[in-house]
């Protein structure tokens, strides 16, 4: 597997995760609960965040042969 299909599936991934936002917000608008609609803001953030790293996955994954492209300290093992 290349750089490129992992990146490919990230972004596959990535976008698989914003429809589930979508539904979870969905079901917020009609939760009738207070705790409800705070389960589900939690559980979009958590899912939110892994979405952002999906994409940054991706990027990094696309680009990590391409001489200049900053790498997110993040996800280097150097400091």
């Amino acid at each position: 597997m290349t750089l490129a299909e992992i990146a490919a599936g990230y972004y596959a991934e990535a976008l698989r995760l914003r429809v589930v936002i979508g539904q979870l917000r969905a079901r917020r608008k009609i939760a009738y609960s207070a705790e409800q609609r705070a389960a589900l803001g939690h559980e979009i953030a958590i899912i939110a965040d892994v979405q952002e790293q999906c994409y940054a996955l991706a990027e990094l994954c696309e680009k990590y042969y391409e001489r200049g492209y900053y790498r997110n300290p993040r996800y280097t093992m150097n400091e």
